[in-house]
């Protein structure tokens, strides 16, 4: 047997061992790190350790103290906690609620995030990232999310991030990675990580397009509540809900005999939702399915595959595949394929978690492959599509949505059972009005992950022609 005969074997210079510091686990050779520190060394420009451009709490790199979570249900006694798997999340307004007093304690309060922080996940998944955007602040980190807080005076926050998420950057991050199980780094392992320094215009230059991608998707974050917000106000959903929440179960059980489908807050969405303009959903739209279960046949050549996008990477800020499908055989490709006039709905998983929970697809994913996990809305239109996302991610929608799940130990939504909900059609005036807000929450957030890669790929770029 030969040495080329091992799909993933990599040679390992004896010198790489000795910077190392003499680790014999594959992470720091595999992950791509000595290739990223070599071009880095070859860089003609001052290299800063990263610990030298940050400031505040234990010098501006850190995680967090183990703690337990003490939740609360209102806004005004919580305030939103971030786990590690919610940075990468495009709408963080279900976060769960920590509660205040306990966050703000000497030991938790360092943990709030501000503005130009980097993220980077240090627990299970390493090396996720996020840029905190002026929406984020105020909220509070888990112990598994590594803070990287940048000095103003030394480093541009947007040119920070940039570097850090960038092909350089995030295999010598990951590198640092310990541990058989579970998989860890700590504010140590990466507080030498040398960061390239330009002349100043660039580098202002590359965190004025991350801010500019923060701002794009901040704005989408606010066209999505204010759909939402207006949608709940054309359908009088606080009063009704206030109403509703207190009225007993209903008395005829319409073949049901699950409690949960007959909850207060199951009911006020049912009851909200068809007292206004009520039509049966399927009737409105071109048909609601689940695309045939088959085999994932993986390719590796864009020529000959389709990127194929899970149920839970749809809800990211910037979705994406991590594999492509075969175009020519995948079984029932084309109702795998994600049109702009669906809505899509994660159809099984637990109570509070991403089932029942709508999302439209971003342009940029349009004429991918979704998973078949994901309930297709398919609407007769783009417009319409906007406006029936903003009718089920509503309060009332999502728990008319989530109320029709069945199972015990998994639930599931069936997409007859989504077909039959009934739902507002408002005025074509009002269905435009609120569909407009949803469909500029869409460009903008797709906007954004055109901006962020640009940046990331301007800073690559020069550092592959100057090394």
């Amino acid at each position: 047997m030969t040495f080329a005969s091992f799909k993933y074997a990599r040679i390992v210079r004896s010198s790489w061992l000795d910077e190392g510091g003499r680790r014999l686990d594959c992470n720091p050779y595999m992950s791509g790190a000595q290739g990223a520190r070599d071009a880095l060394h070859r860089l003609n420009v001052r290299k800063d350790a990263l610990l030298t451009v940050t400031s505040g709490y234990s010098g501006g790199i850190y995680n967090g103290p183990v703690f337990s979570r003490i939740w609360v249900n209102r806004p005004e006694y919580g305030v939103p906690f971030l786990g590690s798997s919610d940075i990468s999340n495009a709408d963080l307004a279900t976060l769960p609620l920590l509660k205040t007093s306990y966050a703000q304690s000497k030991k938790l309060a360092h943990l709030e995030l501000t503005e130009g922080t980097t993220l980077i996940t240090c627990s299970g998944t390493i090396g996720r990232m996020a840029y905190v955007r002026s929406d984020m602040a105020g909220i509070w980190s888990s112990q598994h999310v590594m803070k990287v807080v940048p000095d103003p005076d030394k480093i541009p926050a947007g040119y920070l991030y940039a570097f850090l998420s960038s092909r350089y950057g995030v295999p010598l991050i990951v590198s640092g990675t310990y541990g058989a199980i579970i998989q860890h780094i700590e504010p140590e392992h990466i507080a030498e990580l040398p960061v390239p320094r330009f002349e100043p215009g660039f580098e202002q230059e590359v965190a004025e397009i991350i801010d500019a991608a923060a701002a794009e998707r901040v704005a989408a974050s606010e066209h999505r509540r204010a759909a939402l917000e207006l949608f709940q106000a054309k359908i009088e959903w606080s009063n009704h809900s206030s109403s509703a929440a207190r009225s007993p179960m209903a008395s005829s059980l319409f073949g049901r005999m699950d409690a949960f489908h007959y909850s207060p807050r199951v009911e006020a969405g049912r009851a909200s939702l068809a007292a206004h303009c009520g039509v049966r959903l399927g009737d409105q739209v071109e048909r609601v399915f689940e695309p045939n279960r088959g085999s994932r046949l993986k390719v590796t050549d864009p020529a000959f595959g389709v990127p194929f996008l899970s149920s839970s990477s749809v809800f990211e800020l910037n979705p994406s595949a991590e594999y492509l499908v075969s175009r020519s055989l995948t079984p029932h490709l084309q109702g795998l394929l994600l049109s702009d006039c669906d809505v899509l709905i994660p159809r099984s998983g637990q109570l509070g978690g991403i089932i029942g929970r709508a999302v439209l697809p971003l342009p940029m994913n349009v004429g991918q492959a979704g998973s078949e996990h994901l309930v297709r809305v398919r609407c007769h239109s783009p417009s319409d599509a906007a406006y029936l996302w903003a009718v089920l991610a509503s309060e009332p929608g999502y728990w008319a949505l989530v109320g029709t799940a069945f199972g015990s130990s998994i639930p599931s939504l069936d997409s007859s059972l989504i077909s039959d909900l009934t739902v507002p059609w408002l005025s074509e005036l009002d269905r435009q009005e609120i569909g407009a807000f949803a469909e500029k929450a869409v460009v903008a957030q797709n906007k954004g992950n055109e901006l962020e890669a640009a940046a990331v790929a301007l800073l690559e770029e020069k550092i592959r022609k100057e090394s």
